[in-house]
């Protein structure tokens, strides 16, 4: 059930639990919670459900393959839940944003999940045995609450001086719009790892040259987890590009130092003293601030990933559960669909524990291999060929 918030403010309200985002990770929790036939939790999500993918440019793709390959076992790579894949939903293997978002709004409408549209958290306080939401919409007090807001709605816009002058690739309705604008000289892309080269690529598509500024330039290194190189799936397509001779140049080494800005034109000032002087408003591909909103002082981190126990709750809060892309076990993140997903079960499963639930249900995500307890085994040395 999809229920917009409210005009006037309800008193204070009690539950079990809540999840604050109705992302891909909020929903998949929640179809978990679904399943395990709670009745007193909520999901919150201050604007609709996918919003971060509705926000995508309208020519982004994902970069992992959905496939309909639940008949035979195996999980589409995109799917949020056990019974449901994106590939057979959309009838397309490489979504779009707004594509994933229809998908995940059919899996709330199916499962008739407790999503509350236009509810922002403002604040969280733990208090005694729990926590108290002040949200746009009401105050809501809950035994736990699970974090599935994510980052991306904090784009890391300001990484160096002048950034002002620059575009993030969030904020990109369209890369179309974006190079039917531009003058006849080269787009710099600030930032080499997958959202720069999409730009990249898809702006030469267009027909603009682009030059691509990143100091360590991934696109020169194979490895087998796509959360640290390339994906597969953007290396095929540059290679392609470059046998192509498609106008594109990519220069590593290159760490901006500030964009200057005068009469039109913009001076990207490297590191290396290399300047690219262009009438084009540079795109900034530097991904988003790390943080988890309310939500962020009551968590330790560790060189930027929030500290968890085994079970994804907070290390300084008992209650306070993460998922989603900011989950991260020895080194290893868990920031795409397939990883993070495996997850969803292990919290569950610890919530349901301490509510005294029976837990038969999650059964089902053991024997569909959706119920990752041990992250000892996610070692991309494993994979040599």
């Amino acid at each position: 059930m999809l229920i917009e918030a409210p005009t006037t403010p309800r008193t204070d309200e009690s539950l079990d639990a809540v999840i604050v985002g109705a992302g891909a990770a909020g929903v998949g929790i929640g179809v978990v919670l679904e399943a395990l036939d709670l009745d007193s939790y909520a999901i919150l999500e201050r604007d609709e459900v996918g919003a971060s993918f509705r926000q995508w440019p309208e020519e982004m793709r994902f970069i992992t393959p959905s496939f309909p390959s639940n008949s035979f076992g195996c999980r589409d790579l995109n799917a949020v839940t056990t019974d449901t894949s994106p590939a057979f939903a959309l009838d397309c293997e490489h979504p779009t944003g707004e594509e994933y978002a229809q998908y995940l709004r059919g899996v709330v409408e199916f499962h008739d999940l407790p999503v509350r549209t236009g509810v922002d958290v403002e604040s969280l306080q733990r208090h005694d045995d729990g926590f108290v939401l002040d949200t746009s919409a009401g105050v809501v007090r809950s035994r736990f609450v699970i974090w599935a807001a994510g980052q991306f709605g904090r784009p890391n816009d300001e990484p160096f001086p002048g950034a002002a002058h620059c575009v993030h690739n969030s904020r990109i309705d369209s890369w179309h719009a974006f190079a039917d604008e531009c003058a006849d000289d080269p787009v710099a892309v600030v930032g080499g790892y997958e959202s720069g080269i999409d730009a990249a690529l898809t702006l030469t598509e267009l027909g603009r040259e682009v030059v691509v500024l990143d100091e360590e330039g991934p696109w020169q290194y194979r490895g087998p987890d796509p959360s640290e190189v390339l994906s597969p799936y953007t290396s095929q397509r540059l290679r392609e590009a470059l046998e192509r001779d498609r106008p594109i140049t990519l220069t590593d080494g290159a760490r901006v130092e500030r964009v200057d800005s005068d009469d039109g034109s913009f001076d990207v000032v490297c590191t290396n003293g290399e300047t690219l002087t262009t009438r084009n408003r540079p795109v900034l591909a530097t991904g988003f601030q790390s943080g988890l909103g309310p939500a962020n002082s009551y968590f330790e981190f560790d060189n930027g990933h929030p500290r968890l126990t085994d079970r994804d709750e907070s290390t300084d809060t008992p209650g306070l559960f993460l998922v989603g892309p900011q989950v991260a076990h020895n080194g290893q993140q868990f920031c795409f669909i397939y990883k993070f997903r495996q997850r969803f079960a292990v919290v569950a499963d610890e919530v349901a524990a301490r509510l005294g639930v029976d837990r038969a249900p999650l059964d089902e995500y053991r024997e569909k291999n959706m119920f990752l307890e041990d992250a000892s085994c996610c070692e991309p040395d494993m994979c040599d060929c």
